[in-house]
């Protein structure tokens, strides 16, 4: 008896839709070279939207649509905000932050190969990943496969949800977007 029962939960660990859904996004992740999207950033009960603009590997350009008018920015080695009605900004190495692991294309599809995906509520996967102190985790749809959104703690320490919107894929973008901003 004790042997059908071991039997029974492996033969339930192992999900051969949930492998082919990974397989799949894998897929779709290798012929992506750049992402445009609209996101919800929720940071300590804190809500903030805009636009992004993602290009692999580890280059990003986000406007915020907030009174400041924020500006993220990676060329892909430093990570700018920067607010425009104070002109001031802040600079950070990319490979501090979580953006690092994010932005790589290469480093996600080598993760996701190796991870078991977590079915949520029947309508998105998630892999969790553990890096140099950091948890990441990020969100597929399971219908269209498309990257909908991660969370992360921030520079800070705060917890940080992104989610994505009107996601779409490979869109021809100008490359100055990723030029670091200076002050004025």
């Amino acid at each position: 008896m004790l042997r059908i029962i071991i039997i029974f939960i492996a033969l339930n660990l192992y999900n051969p839709a949930l492998t082919s859904m990974r397989e799949d996004i894998i897929s779709k992740m290798q012929i992506t070279n750049n992402l445009s999207f609209n996101f919800i950033q929720t940071v300590d009960d804190k809500s903030e939207n805009g636009k992004c603009i993602l290009e692999y590997p580890k280059k990003i350009y986000c406007e915020y649509d907030d009174a400041n008018k924020k500006i993220i920015v990676s060329n892909g080695k430093s990570l700018v905000i920067k607010t425009s009605n104070k002109g001031s900004y802040y600079i950070y190495p990319l490979d501090k932050t979580p953006l690092e692991y994010l932005l790589d294309k290469e480093y996600l599809i080598s993760k996701i190969q190796i991870l078991e995906p977590r079915d949520i509520d029947g309508k998105y996967l998630n892999f969790k990943i553990f890096e140099n102190n950091n948890e990441i985790n990020i969100f597929f749809d399971k219908k269209s496969l498309n990257l909908i959104g991660w969370q992360t703690e921030d520079i800070y320490q705060n917890l940080s949800v992104t989610f994505i919107s009107s996601v779409k894929i490979n869109q021809k973008i100008n490359e100055k977007k990723f030029i670091l901003p200076q002050n004025n």
